[in-house]
């Protein structure tokens, strides 16, 4: 789930266990062009307060005036739409043609959201199946393969992390992308069996591991929602990481390093049992070009890259650090000679 509808939880829980009453706003389907996806949530407090997002604004501001003009005195769950005419769409800042139905669900201390919380927060992606008509709900286990459903009678939302980064290496560079993905949705594992690193290790809600990087791959059970990134500089531990990573079905497999020893790096999977299409799966150098050069700007070239990646968006269409960097070294400097 996206970590600002994470948010939207915490603060959820945290309102109604300090006595307070507050509204569950769910963007359950969009027709045209809309600003939050289906899933997005909102939650309004009694007395105004707001966190998260399901529109440019608009919708929030209606949502909040109303519940300022209201109160919060509504037992069961609604169902409202904005956007289904032009001049409502002009009024919520919806983009031309575009409609949003939500679901607003009044919450109470009996609505789950604490054991919804402690499902994700250990990890585990959880499907929250709410009947409108009566607010119950239950909580199960869900797939990555799952999303929202509305039939207008049930409510189905996912909640939890549905992608998975390996990260090989406890590194400076590795604090700061794992940060980042963790505000991305990824679970993230650290995993470097050199103590001289993990003992400093200190990135909260990331998981580390001292196991060898091959046997942590293997553990971990890739799949398609996985992505493998080995920053360590080390032969003997990115490669076992890598030689196991490229079998498996992980979308997205890259590794650190100049472009001389990323063809070395090659070189030496060649040496393995892995085919020529597994090998060129490997992104390398990684990250996209934006001049990055401290460890938080690399972060970002990286995640961007994995983005990108995730995303479907190609990478012949945006600029790879290796070829920025060989058009750079194809290209003349200036000379300011007359």
């Amino acid at each position: 789930m996206d970590s600002v509808d994470l948010e939207v939880l915490k603060r959820s829980a945290d309102w109604l266990d300090a006595g307070h009453r507050a509204l569950l706003v769910t963007v359950v389907q969009t027709f045209g062009s809309s600003p939050r996806p289906e899933g997005a949530m909102l939650a309004v407090r009694d007395d105004g307060l707001v966190v998260g997002s399901v529109s440019g604004g608009c919708i929030e501001d209606d949502i909040v005036g109303r519940t300022r003009r209201e109160g919060q005195r509504a037992t069961k769950c609604e169902v409202v739409t904005y956007g289904v005419s032009a001049d409502e769409a002009r009024r919520f800042g919806l983009p031309c043609g575009g409609t949003i139905r939500l679901v607003l669900e009044p919450l109470t201390r009996d609505s789950g959201i604490r054991a919804l919380l402690t499902e994700v927060e250990a990890g585990r992606l959880t499907a929250r199946r709410l009947t409108l008509a009566d607010g119950s709900w239950t909580l199960q286990k869900a797939a990555a393969t799952e999303g929202l459903t509305y039939d207008g009678k049930v409510l189905t939302t996912i909640h939890g992390p549905r992608y998975r980064m390996l990260v090989i290496g406890a590194s400076q560079l590795s604090k700061y992308l794992a940060q980042i993905a963790v505000g991305l949705d990824y679970q993230v594992t650290i995993c470097d069996p050199r103590d001289e690193y993990t003992e400093t290790w200190d990135v909260p809600g990331v998981a580390l591991v001292r196991t060898m990087p091959d046997d942590t791959v293997q553990a971990m059970r890739l799949d398609e929602r996985c992505a493998v990134v080995a920053l360590t500089h080390d032969p003997k531990l990115d490669d076992l990481a890598l030689l196991e990573a490229l079998k498996s079905p992980a979308f997205y497999v890259g590794a650190l390093g100049s472009r001389a020893n990323n063809a070395k790096r090659r070189e030496r999977l060649h040496e393995f049992d892995l085919t020529e299409a597994q090998i060129a799966r490997l992104h390398g150098p990684i990250g996209l070009y934006i001049g990055s050069r401290t460890p938080p700007e690399i972060a970002v070239s990286i995640l961007a890259e994995i983005t990108a990646v995730k995303n479907g968006v190609g990478l012949d269409a945006i600029l790879p650090v290796a070829t920025a960097k060989a058009m750079q070294a194809a290209t003349p400097a200036c000379s300011n000679a007359a």
